[in-house]
């Protein structure tokens, strides 16, 4: 009897449930009775949902925390958790002060503009969209945290946390929100009919070009590179994390994507968000299959690194055009991020460039491969996402993000902020920068004690 109870129990909950599903999503009938526009429970709706992607958004942090803790030496895994916390709560606070009237700022001059302080106090319904301004604003926040992050794997372990502090600051007050704003926020690259509906460009671009600036003006790892050309490999110290991390990548990503649609409610929208999921996970999926084939070629074996990467290239490629394209040209979009993302990390060590997570294979090589796939594959009137415009604002983020992060990199370092001493590279950035480590059973001494 327990058995058949019990059995029982989880179709009665599971009728209960759809019940209650039918009753909210109808056409508000009964909410109206109670004084409730059909106005007010969509608005209550998309709120919710724009709230829910959010979190989501918000979670990646902690994806983006695992993989590059991972994919590095554990000597400096407090030094990463480090940085993606204050990735967080420096991004918040600088992007509410004056980041999100920067990227947003009403009448802009198409270049650069301050439309004020914190977030415009002005009613969603007389704007013509439905997130409210505190969801549109918790939404867009969890970007620029997103974009900062990207640079903290690939300047792992030789980086002082005072130029990390200053550049975070830099990138989330005034380079990502520029940069916004020339497409979201109603700018040029917008009027020329620029298309990149979240952010293969805007975020995984200017985060990847920014990382490729600061892995160049660090230099390589010691010990990294030989003087003939010949690299030595410095594996991850936990790729059990790596991997966690990825996949906790690829949940946010459900909110990253789906969430740019901005509404939940009415018929066009719910397709177009149930849509715009199935793309971002069909890209995934051929991204980490492609990487993994090529990767034998190239490696002799499947990798699983190169596999890993290959499913966030594939998120990264189809984060631009998800929304307008067919689930089959999803399918190719993802396929040649995961190739670019193999052969995008064999360039790099060819050039003894040492980004130690492949932040610029998977954010930069294939978020410029997003904004062109949108021209290719993207379905959209004439004069909307041309290959000519989507190469023209490629290029424009790209240099923006590597000109500005370049020159911030080298005032740094001809300040001396820059990078560590050699004597504290060996010893770990978690000794050094902050006094304690992860894993004081293998440096035979607790952290007290250090």
């Amino acid at each position: 009897m327990k058995k058949l109870v019990m059995g029982r129990a989880p179709k009665i909950m599971q009728v209960m449930l759809l019940f209650a599903v039918v009753s909210f999503f109808t056409n508000g009938t009964a909410f109206a009775q109670d004084g409730f526009t059909n106005d007010e429970i969509a608005f209550a709706i998309d709120n919710l949902t724009m709230f829910v992607c959010a979190v989501l958004v918000l979670f990646m942090q902690a994806g983006f925390a695992m993989v590059e803790a991972g994919f590095n030496s554990g000597k400096n895994t407090v030094n990463i958790l480090f940085k993606n916390l204050i990735d967080v709560a420096l991004g918040a606070v600088l992007y509410f002060v004056w980041g999100y009237q920067i990227m947003y700022p009403g009448d802009f001059n198409g270049y650069f503009g301050f439309g004020g302080v914190g977030i415009p106090a002005q009613d969603a319904l007389d704007a013509g969209y439905y997130p409210h301004y505190q969801t549109d604003f918790l939404f867009q926040v969890v970007f620029a945290a997103t974009a900062a992050t990207i640079v903290s794997g690939a300047v792992a372990g030789r980086m002082q946390f005072r130029a990390y502090l200053v550049y975070t600051a830099v990138l989330t007050g005034l380079v990502y929100p520029i940069s916004g704003s020339w497409k979201w926020g109603g700018g040029f690259l917008d009027a020329m009919g620029f298309y990149d509906f979240a952010g293969s460009l805007i975020v995984h671009a200017v985060g990847g070009f920014a990382a490729l600036a600061g892995a160049i003006v660090l230099g390589p790892r010691i010990g990294r590179f030989n003087s003939d050309g010949s690299s030595n490999a410095f594996p991850g110290h936990n790729i059990t994390v790596a991997a966690l991390g990825v996949l906790i990548l690829l949940v946010g990503w459900f909110g990253f994507n789906p969430g740019s649609v901005l509404a939940m409610t009415g018929e066009a929208n719910t397709i177009l968000v149930v849509t715009t999921a199935v793309n971002t996970l069909l890209a995934a999926a051929t991204g980490t299959l492609a990487a993994t084939i090529i990767s034998v070629f190239v490696m002799k074996k499947p990798d699983l690194g190169m596999a890993l990467n290959g499913m966030l290239g594939g998120l990264v490629g189809i984060t631009a055009n998800a929304d307008s394209v067919s689930n089959m040209s999803s399918l190719a979009i993802g396929a040649v991020a995961g190739v670019l993302v193999v052969v995008a990390m064999v360039a790099l060590e060819k050039l003894q460039i040492d980004d130690t997570v492949g932040a610029f294979p998977v954010h930069g090589v294939c978020g410029i491969w997003g904004g062109i796939a949108t021209a290719l594959f993207g379905n959209f009137d004439p004069g909307v996402a041309t290959l000519s415009v989507q190469l023209i604002g490629s290029a424009v983020y790209c240099v923006w993000a590597f000109a500005t992060m370049y020159t911030l990199f080298m005032v740094l370092k001809t300040i001396g902020w820059l990078r560590v001493d050699t004597e504290e590279e060996v010893a770990g950035l978690d000794v050094v920068e902050h006094g304690m480590v992860n894993y004081p059973e293998f440096v035979g001494a607790s952290p007290m004690e250090i």
